[in-house]
């Protein structure tokens, strides 16, 4: 009797030891599955890439300096509609703009309302889904309410009526595009904390006396941040899509700024005589959108525990 005592204390050891261990090598153990994943690491490489463009361009311009080839806002009626050579790699527009320039130039604009985007529609949608799951009652009905009309209102069209209430420019368009997305993230994490919120170590915080928001703050949403950073990430290249597409219509960021999809939008009308004033915005917002997918499926993959049993 003894002996099966002595075994299974052993055993419980050898568990609590894996419990304890198993914390400080998850990390670890995520990131060996996502570099295993090779399309997750051509999107890591890509978002990189595009990253060391932006900050690049972005810190010359504060420095006072010009790294690009041309400057993406000067024109010049002369060289309207060169098709790509190797003076002008990309060729220009219509009013004799460097395509090139203005395609790195626009990366800046595309990641920072990507990124700017998010993290407001994040801030507000952790807050509203936080409290909507953790209070419940009349509390979760008032709030999943309202995003469920939020909803039914396709994004793009609620992001045009919110630029009509604001009006044009680049920070409209991220408060615009921000508030659109929050219930998203307002139904993830009410549903993550939902079968959270029961579990005995947030029972147990009751117990002592915790306030409901060092709760919350503290054993909640630790154990739900995997979840709203796979969204997070997913929802850039939905910001980014929504960017283009406000630009493409003429309500977002306005002249002479360089965005992919103001650019789409003016080449529009030269489909035939310029082609490539089209094919390259397009293909920079296809690529942009494309790698932030990939990571984001690649973080989902990681992360999910049953992804990684074999």
């Amino acid at each position: 009797m003894k002996v099966n005592d002595s075994s299974n204390s052993n055993e419980n050891m050898l568990q609590a030891a894996e419990y304890v261990e198993k914390p400080e090598s998850q990390l670890k153990i995520m990131w060996e599955t996502l570099r295993q994943n090779k399309a997750a690491v051509v999107g890591l490489l890509i978002i990189g890439f595009l990253i060391l463009i932006a900050l690049t361009v972005w810190i010359s311009e504060l420095m006072g300096k010009q790294i690009l080839p041309y400057d993406p806002n000067y024109s010049d009626l002369s060289k309207s509609f060169i098709w790509p050579n190797a003076e002008h790699w990309f060729g220009t527009d219509q009013l004799g703009r460097d395509m090139f320039s203005r395609i790195l130039d626009g990366t800046k604009i595309s990641l920072f309302v990507g990124v700017a985007a998010v993290a407001i529609s994040l801030t507000i949608g952790v807050i509203l889904g936080a409290i909507a799951g953790y209070r419940g009652g009349k509390t979760d009905t008032v709030i999943m309410r309202i995003m469920d009309m939020m909803l039914a209102i396709p994004s793009i069209l609620l992001a045009i009526a919110f630029m009509a209430a604001l009006g044009k420019g680049l920070d409209k368009a991220i408060i615009a595009i921000g508030l659109v997305s929050i219930p998203e993230y307002a139904r993830i994490v009410r549903g993550s904390i939902l079968s959270v919120k029961e579990n005995d170590f947030v029972q147990a915080a009751k117990v002592i006396g915790n306030r409901s928001s060092r709760i919350i703050y503290k054993h909640i949403l630790p154990n739900v941040i995997s979840v709203i950073v796979v969204r997070a990430t997913l929802g850039i290249s939905s910001a980014v899509l929504d960017t283009a597409a406000l630009g493409f219509l003429g309500l977002g960021v306005q002249p002479p700024f360089a965005e992919w999809g103001d650019m789409l939008g003016r080449a529009r009308g030269f489909i035939f005589t310029a082609p490539y004033t089209l094919i390259f915005p397009g293909v920079a917002i296809t690529i942009t959108v494309l790698a932030f997918n990939l990571l984001g499926d690649g973080l989902r993959d990681a992360i999910d525990p049953k992804s990684r049993i074999k």
